[in-house]
């Protein structure tokens, strides 16, 4: 799986074998990246393809020195899994997702 930032859409998207399977919507303003929806198509759910979205995009955020702001549901917990992870997270910002 292949995953990319699409800037000019605002979302990362994963794909494989040239196909897209998948995206996660955000918003990047003052050094924070918001995520804000999580798309998987249903032919590649259950085949990591969200998970491997998470981690690569998270990564780069921490490369580029900014910070998260996990709105989207799954960021969220995938974040709440994944401890390594919960620096980036804003501070004040709950993971738990109404």
């Amino acid at each position: 799986m292949d995953v990319t930032d699409a800037p000019d859409r605002s979302r990362y998207e994963v794909h494989q074998d040239g196909e897209l399977l998948g995206y996660a919507e955000y918003v990047r303003r003052e050094g924070i990246v918001t995520f804000t929806h999580t798309v998987v198509f249903p032919e590649a759910q259950g085949k990591g393809a969200a998970s491997e979205m998470v981690r690569v995009s998270l990564d780069e955020v921490r490369a580029k020195g900014e910070r998260v702001r996990p709105l989207c549901p799954y960021y969220a917990s995938w974040i709440e899994r994944h401890p390594d992870y919960r620096d980036l997270v804003v501070e004040g910002r709950s993971l738990k997702h109404p």
